[in-house]
């Protein structure tokens, strides 16, 4: 009794998600803006109606066997971490701390491209939007502010602003509590399940209605380009991503050997049903030509739908990206937090509050760095470094797990995905970072440069621990008076 007493009140992650939150993390990251204006770049390299449905079930295909693969990592590693702990079980430490350096470097980058309709004085003028994940609150931000300003623009500093201000607060959330967190994922979540039905009941309405006319004639497999078509697949899987956030909160996950994969089924399911019926819907109400020519396909659609009710839609749209938002924060700091933990990263970031169990200081060091991100705002030429990189790292996730499967077999697997799914998805991986390579060979050279200056800093530095023992000591000392700060901070807090 006396040493369960002691584990309980051991400074640790403790496992507070249970399934609900778990798959409320995966829909709320996998659920951003990118359903509702995706939908165009499909199309426009599909080159029809049926075969635009047809790339968008292969893609939740795709992305399911992704998932299923990284349900097997999950149960078969007890750590946190994601990518990183997986590449360090079966490639071993230098890939896994390439992966931390791009995650340090280029803090939540997501590749992401919109267009955003600004008209003033019947003027209208595309503005070509590529970003990072700062830009996931610059979106949240250009959402909620411009309805307020249309027809003319929001003035950029206001969406700066509150750009700022919801990513402190989402921040904030995080560090005061695991609970708040993810119960703020959870509302979050059905917030964006709701935005999803308000487009897929009408769309369903016209189907009743007998409006198939679009759908019955859309299979023109003549208008297919096989130079096009992967591009379509590209945009697709843009919209089904954040399906591997669930892993790198591992240790915090109740019951893990069943609710991850239980967590990963449903919502992969969910928003992939939901995204074929939010795509039924938009050609019930437009025909490909006005698809093709909307800059904002929800936004077209509401028009159509709720004339009265239309700016509800960017509403959703705001609060779905701040899901995402909260959905990284809440994911992506914990890569840092078990770097740190593993030796491969400064001691400071492997620390946890000692009464809130969050990893608080892996967390404060994302936030100066997204908040210059934004107030730069020129932070949108690594697009093409945020794909490649993303799915490089994926394709060799997935590509040790098949080379540790081979080495290992005793290896405890609660949840073993078929060998042919493992297969397949790990041979799209590295097609997609092919062709990343082949139609833009200058930015992914550029990416591969960027990824590599992690070998020599892994070698001189973690390796060989060269490391100076003086600049060790600079870390522990500064954190124990974090620490220290901490306390004070938080005990004044409840005095006041």
């Amino acid at each position: 009794m006396k040493k369960v007493k002691r584990e309980d009140e051991g400074v640790h992650l403790r496992r507070k998600i249970s399934l609900l939150p778990a798959v409320s993390l995966i829909i709320g990251t996998v659920v951003g803006s990118g359903i509702f204006i995706t939908p165009k770049g499909v199309l426009m390299n599909s080159g029809s109606a049926g075969v635009s449905l047809l790339v968008w079930a292969l893609c939740g295909i795709l992305s399911m066997f992704g998932a299923l693969c990284f349900a097997e990592l999950g149960t078969s590693f007890t750590k946190s971490g994601g990518q990183y702990t997986y590449l360090r079980e079966t490639l071993g430490p230098l890939p896994a701390f390439l992966r931390l350096w791009v995650t340090f470097l280029f803090t939540r980058w997501v590749p992401f491209e919109t267009r955003v309709i600004v008209k003033c004085q019947s003027h209208t003028r595309a503005v070509s939007r590529p970003a990072s994940a700062s830009y996931v609150s610059l979106a949240f931000a250009r959402y909620l502010v411009e309805p307020f300003f249309t027809p003319c623009a929001a003035p950029s500093v206001l969406i700066k602003l509150v750009s700022i201000v919801a990513v402190t607060l989402v921040v904030a959330v995080n560090c005061w509590s695991v609970t708040l967190a993810s119960r703020t994922q959870v509302t979050l979540a059905f917030t964006k399940m709701f935005a999803l039905v308000l487009v897929v009941v009408p769309g369903v309405m016209m189907l009743v209605k007998g409006k198939t006319q679009v759908l019955l004639d859309g299979f023109e497999f003549d208008s297919v380009t096989l130079d096009k078509l992967p591009l379509a697949f590209y945009n697709g899987l843009f919209a089904y991503g954040g399906w591997t956030q669930l892993n790198t909160v591992r240790e915090e996950i109740i019951n893990p050997n069943r609710n991850i994969p239980l967590a990963i089924i449903l919502s992969m399911v969910t928003v992939m049903v939901f995204y074929l019926l939010v795509n039924v819907a938009y050609y019930t109400v437009m025909t490909p030509a006005e698809l093709l020519m909307s800059d904002a396909v929800a936004m077209t659609f509401a028009n159509r739908v709720f004339p009265g009710l239309a700016i509800i839609i960017p509403v959703l749209v705001a609060l779905s990206c701040y899901g995402t938002l909260n959905g990284t924060f809440f994911g992506s700091p914990r890569t840092l937090f078990v770097g740190a933990r593993e030796g491969h990263w400064p001691s400071i970031f492997s620390m946890i509050h000692i009464r809130r169990h969050t990893p608080l200081a892996a967390l404060l060091l994302q936030y100066p760095v997204v908040v210059l991100m934004l107030i730069d705002g020129e932070i949108y030429q690594l697009l093409t470094y945020s794909s490649f990189a993303g799915w490089f790292f994926i394709a060799l996730t997935t590509l040790g797990m098949l080379i540790h499967r081979y080495r290992f077999p005793q290896h405890p697997r609660p949840f073993k995905v078929p060998i042919v799914i493992a297969l397949i998805f790990t041979a799209v991986c590295f097609f997609i970072v092919g062709l990343s390579m082949y139609s833009d060979p200058w930015n992914t050279g550029k990416s591969c440069a960027l990824t590599l200056t992690g070998v020599p800093v892994y070698y001189l530095i973690v390796r060989s621990f060269r490391l100076p023992k003086r600049l060790k000591s600079i870390f522990d000392c500064c954190s124990m008076h974090l620490q220290i700060l901490l306390e004070v901070v938080q005990q004044e807090i409840q005095t006041y």
